[in-house]
């Protein structure tokens, strides 16, 4: 197996978003061969499967060390764990979820359900009704304590699923109180300091793509 490529190299190499987005969709088939028992996999069959080619996956894989042998192909479990290290899933995440309306809520349960190395602090919401109670663990508080709540317990990445209208202000807030990551379900492009990721999920981008690819099975 080749080793990772460090992060200071991978840094100066520019690895573009489209790889990293393709990443997680490997990781995800690679589990599903976990769970039928396959042990290792080529380059070819693996493309079969997600419905990249070959060779993208190889140059994908090989921005980050390879990590496959010449004539054996990539161990499923390796492959499975290196991915993960490449995305930081290695680590615990303590998150906030900003809006408990009906998307906050299938989010928060999403994410309780699936995502075990994010783990959910606290849910705000301007709802004063919601104070002093609970969804399976986190408290649910209204908005005036969330700077102080995130300061306070560290919190990594808040999910953003307010209307439009308060999306920059909620950033604003949870910038300041220290937040390094974002994860945007509204449809505004967020102005944030430098230090601060962002992940923006437009699900009206994702249903327009769908009527265009559409128009061509007519």
């Amino acid at each position: 197996m080749r080793e990772m490529v460090g992060i200071k190299e991978r840094a100066e190499r520019q690895i573009s978003k489209a790889v990293i987005k393709r990443l997680p969709r490997y990781r995800r088939y690679l589990g599903d061969l976990q769970k039928k028992g396959v042990e290792k996999i080529s380059s070819k069959d693996l493309s079969e499967l997600i419905g990249y080619t070959a060779s993208q996956i190889r140059q994908d894989l090989n921005n980050f060390g390879g990590f496959g042998q010449q004539g054996y192909g990539y161990s499923v479990d390796y492959l499975y764990e290196e991915i993960g290290n490449i995305l930081g899933l290695n680590k615990t995440y303590k998150m906030v979820i900003v809006g408990y309306g009906r998307l906050g809520q299938a989010m928060a349960n999403y994410i309780t359900s699936h995502e075990h190395n994010f783990k959910i602090a606290g849910i705000f919401d301007v709802k004063q009704i919601i104070q002093d109670v609970e969804f399976k663990g986190a408290e649910i508080l209204t908005c005036g304590s969330l700077a102080n709540f995130v300061a306070k317990e560290g919190i990594d990445i808040a999910v953003i699923t307010v209307p439009a209208e308060k999306a920059q202000i909620v950033a604003d807030t949870v910038t300041r109180a220290g937040i390094r990551g974002i994860w945007n379900f509204t449809a505004v492009d967020l102005d944030l300091p430098e230090g601060v990721a962002c992940e923006d999920v437009h699900v009206s981008d994702s249903l327009h793509a769908l009527a265009y690819y559409m128009q061509d099975m007519k």
